[in-house]
Formats: C-alpha cells, sequence, structure tokens
C-alpha cells in the first residue's frame, strides 16, 4: 500500500479497497484502539476511514485555548500503551492528539487509515450480507462496520433569533477558530460547561471584555493539577510495577467518587458543602457568588473540575450574565432582560448534538429505516451500549449508556473493544455472515439499565441536562462501576444474537 507522509504522519493513499472485512469510521481513541485489537487478534484486513485530514477524533477536533483532559493522564490511556512522561496530572490537548499519533504509528495503523474519507451514505444488503458504504472518496463493501465516532461528535449551536446576523466573528469550541485574534476583543461566551471553563480563563487573560451568559451556574471542584517533577518521571521509567501502581491509584480515586451520584445522598450533601466552601474562597464577593451558586444536586449536571475558572470570572473584565441568550444582532448579544450587550466575537461552548452521530442519519438497517429513525421511534438505545436491533454486523463504540460521570471513558472504549473482538471471533468460529442483537434482548437490557438510573443524582438530582431525552428518559450514562461493566462485556453473549450464515449458491449441474 502507497504511503506519503504528512505534516503529522504516514496514512494511507490512493483507491479504497473495494471489500474490506471490517470497516472502522473516526480515528479517535475508539478507532485507533480497535485497530490496534484487530490486528493483536490476527484480523489485519481492516480501514480505518477518517474524515478530517488527520487522526485524533476530540482530541484533534477540541483545539481551543485550554484545552485538556479533565480525568488524570494514566487513567486517561490505553492499558495497552502506558506513557511513561505525561507532563501533567491533567494532560493538554496537544499531548493527548500526539500520544494517539503514537499509538498508531506504533502499532502499525497508519497504512489503514483513509483520511479526508467521509461515510456519506451506507446500506445493509441482506442478501449479501455486507454493508455498501459511500464515502467522499469512493465506495467499498464490508462485512462489519465499527462506529467510532462516539456520541459527542456534532456541535450544538442554540436556536436563538438573529443568530446569524452577528457581523464578527463567531465559532464553537469544538470548531475554533485560531485565525481570530483575540487580543483587545469584547467576547460574547454562551455557555458554561466543561469546555467553556477552560477557555474562559484563557481568554480572560488576553480580551478587553468577557461577557459570560451563563444559564444555570454548574458545580465546581479544584482539579490539582501540577506538573509531574523530573523524579517522578524518572521512577516511571525504571522503577518495575511503579506506573501501574500510578494508574492504579488513580483508578481506585475515581472510582470512589460513584458513589456520590448513586448512593443515598449522605455523602454528596457533604461533599457539596466542601464545594460551596470552595466557592466562597473563590469567590469573594456575595452577589458573584450567589450568580455561581447551584440550586440542584451535585452532578445532576455535569461537574466542572477546575482551579482558574472560578477566579477567572472575579476579574475586572469579566462579566457573569445569568441569563440566557434570547437574540444576537449585528454587534450585539440580548439577554432574557433585553439588555444588549456589544461584542466582537462570540464563542458558543453550548455543548454537542448527544449521540446524533452522522452514521445515524446514513446507514440504514435491514428493515429499511436509518439508526435515526430508528431511535426516533425506540429511544436511543443499544444491547450493552454497542449493538443495536434491526442492524447487522454494527457496533457503536462510546454507544448509549456507556458515558460516565465519575472515571475515564478509555475503560469503556478498552471493554467494549474486547467485545466487538470476542463477536468476531464467534463469526468466524460458526462460519456466520450475519450477526445481529435480539430486539427482546435489548429491550430487556435497557429496561433493567433504566431501572438502576432512576434514583440516581443525574435522574432524581432536580435539574435539566443532556443526559436525559426530552422524556426523562437517560440515554447516556453508565449507572454503576466500571469493573461491572468490564465483567459484562468480556463475555459475548451470543443467546442474545440471531447468527446468520450466507446463503448458498445452487451449482449448475
Amino acid at each position: 500500500m502507497t504511503l506519503t507522509t504528512t505534516s503529522r504522519h504516514a496514512t494511507a493513499t490512493g483507491a479504497l479497497p473495494a471489500h474490506t472485512r471490517v470497516a472502522i469510521v473516526g480515528s479517535g481513541f475508539s478507532g485507533i484502539g480497535t485497530a490496534v485489537a484487530l490486528q493483536r487478534s490476527g484480523v489485519d484486513d481492516f480501514v480505518v476511514l477518517e474524515r478530517a485530514d488527520s487522526l485524533g477524533g476530540t482530541w484533534r477536533d477540541n483545539g481551543y485555548p485550554g484545552a485538556a483532559v479533565d480525568v488524570p493522564s494514566h487513567l486517561y490511556s490505553f492499558s495497552f500503551a502506558p506513557k511513561k512522561d505525561w507532563s501533567h496530572v491533567y494532560s493538554r490537548q496537544p499531548e493527548l492528539r500526539e500520544y494517539l499519533e503514537q499509538v498508531a504509528t506504533d502499532h502499525g495503523v497508519l497504512p489503514h487509515l483513509y483520511c479526508d474519507t467521509d461515510v456519506v451514505a451506507g446500506r445493509w444488503d441482506d442478501d449479501a450480507l455486507v454493508w455498501h458504504l459511500e464515502t467522499s472518496r469512493g465506495s467499498l463493501t464490508a462485512d462489519v462496520v465499527v462506529s467510532g465516532a462516539g456520541g459527542l461528535v456534532e456541535p450544538h449551536l442554540p436556536e436563538v433569533p438573529g443568530i446569524g446576523t452577528f457581523q464578527g466573528p463567531s465559532f464553537h469550541s469544538a470548531r475554533w477558530d485560531h485565525s481570530v485574534d483575540l487580543t483587545g476583543k469584547r467576547i460574547a461566551v454562551v455557555g458554561t460547561g466543561a469546555s467553556a471553563a477552560q477557555f474562559v480563563p484563557e481568554l480572560q487573560k488576553v480580551a478587553a471584555a468577557v461577557v459570560v451568559f451563563q444559564r444555570t451556574p454548574p458545580w465546581v471542584i479544584p482539579r490539582q493539577d501540577r506538573a509531574y517533577t523530573e523524579r517522578e518521571h524518572q521512577r516511571m521509567a525504571s522503577v518495575p510495577g511503579y506506573l501501574r501502581l500510578a494508574r492504579g491509584g488513580q483508578y481506585v480515586a475515581r472510582e470512589a467518587r460513584l458513589g456520590l451520584w448513586t448512593g443515598a445522598g449522605r455523602l454528596r450533601r457533604f461533599f457539596e458543602g466542601q464545594t460551596l466552601k470552595f466557592l466562597e474562597q473563590q469567590v469573594p464577593d456575595p452577589e458573584l457568588r450567589a450568580k455561581l451558586t447551584p440550586d440542584y444536586a451535585m452532578g445532576c449536571k455535569r461537574v466542572i473540575v477546575s482551579d482558574d475558572y472560578l477566579p477567572a470570572l472575579t476579574q475586572p473584565n469579566v462579566e457573569v450574565v445569568a441569563s440566557p441568550v434570547t437574540a444576537v444582532g449585528p454587534h450585539a448579544v440580548v439577554d432574557a432582560d433585553g439588555t444588549e450587550h456589544e461584542v466582537d466575537v462570540i464563542v458558543y461552548g453550548t455543548g454537542f448534538r448527544v449521540m446524533d452521530i452522522p452514521l445515524g442519519h446514513r446507514l440504514v438497517g435491514r428493515e429499511g429505516a436509518t439508526l435515526r429513525e430508528e431511535w426516533d421511534r425506540s429511544g436511543v438505545q443499544a444491547h450493552r451500549g454497542t449493538t443495536v436491533a434491526g442492524f447487522p454486523n454494527l457496533f457503536l463504540l462510546l454507544g448509549p449508556n456507556t458515558a460516565l460521570g465519575h472515571t475515564s471513558v478509555v475503560l469503556m472504549i478498552e471493554a467494549q473493544i474486547g467485545y466487538v473482538v470476542e463477536a468476531l471471533r464467534r463469526m468466524q468460529e460458526t462460519g456466520a455472515g450475519a450477526l445481529e442483537v435480539r430486539r427482546s434482548a435489548q429491550e430487556a437490557y435497557n429496561a433493567r439499565l433504566q431501572s438502576e438510573l432512576t434514583d440516581t443524582v443525574w435522574n432524581a438530582g432536580g435539574c435539566r441536562s443532556w443526559y436525559r431525552d426530552e422524556q426523562g428518559r437517560n440515554f447516556t450514562l453508565w449507572p454503576a462501576r466500571t469493573s461491572a461493566f468490564m465483567r459484562l462485556m468480556r463475555r459475548f453473549d451470543a443467546d442474545s444474537y440471531e447468527l446468520r450464515s450466507p446463503r448458498r449458491v445452487p451449482v449448475p449441474a
């Protein structure tokens, strides 16, 4: 296969193969991890289809100032590819992207990677038992499709009158326009989620004014980030077991937080009290502090982990408007009181269209409906967050109810990848050409899952969040320990699936 060296890495060039055993869509943690696992299991007939011009997924798209992970670095990495020299306890976006590129290089993924290759349509062929895929680079068929796109792919912009009339630069945090010089500008920030909490402190340092429009104040806990010392790096590189111990310690500490969100509430209320003390320490002004004090249970919405977000809001060039944006004009943003705030730039930190993945609108399953149409009918759900009835040989990584409120999603990704590999192994052993989860198994699994979510803070915490749909159904989060999910995914539950063999073509007499 011909290779070309780009500014970042060597990837596959030329025409796509006419057929492949596995088509992986996306090249973030899920896509790269799947590619490595396939090779380790002896499957070398696969392609990784990436719509952008380079790999990286989330950590390519989210290059805004201050972008970093909110899970400790050693835990936010593959178990099979530990990194000994993370610069900080919480690694920054450039380092995470570099890590993914290094893993892809070291494990021979790059010759399988086709960049600038967007999957624009796909249809399951129930006679040939293959997926027909149309891409921006040509067409191909695949026995199996693995979506590594995740649930947080498409930026969400608020439906606000006049949003298209603004005459200055405006962009979403996941599509940051680095060509815009923000020095000395008046900047409106719409939204106060996890991304905004990272880029607002950076904007405050350079802008003439930052106006933060806050619909609902988030709970903010200290990050306690720091750089690793040279001595720690030496230990990680030379002391046997030290790196594993560091990862294990981070795992145990994070897993212990789950009780805050799923327990009876006494521990959470204590933690809330400590967090309010942290707010008081960082925001001395009582009027501003009142704006920033949540009125719902901690954890109901995503908790912000930051050492510098609250202090940034106290600076003289920052204004917090405790109101949603109701309109946008050519040179101003209007709040709920009708006040116009003149600004030069608008930055939207308004999150993503959760689980509204592009493939959902483009893949047509066995019954002639797209995945999006199936979810509109049944609600967003999957069996074990991975397979969907009516869509044979399709696997979703970080699918419904696999996100976490307390620790690293890379743990969930690796568990799902293992499940996919076991499913492929079962297909090979039985000679099956198609594997499809039974709808009864999917519905039973999701009924149990929703029951477990009922009393968690995510469902009963008194807030409105992106975790739940308009009917209040939580389609996003896993309600138990990650170790429980790992045990669940360790064995492929063949009884929950229908396996079909390719039709035999009669041989003429």
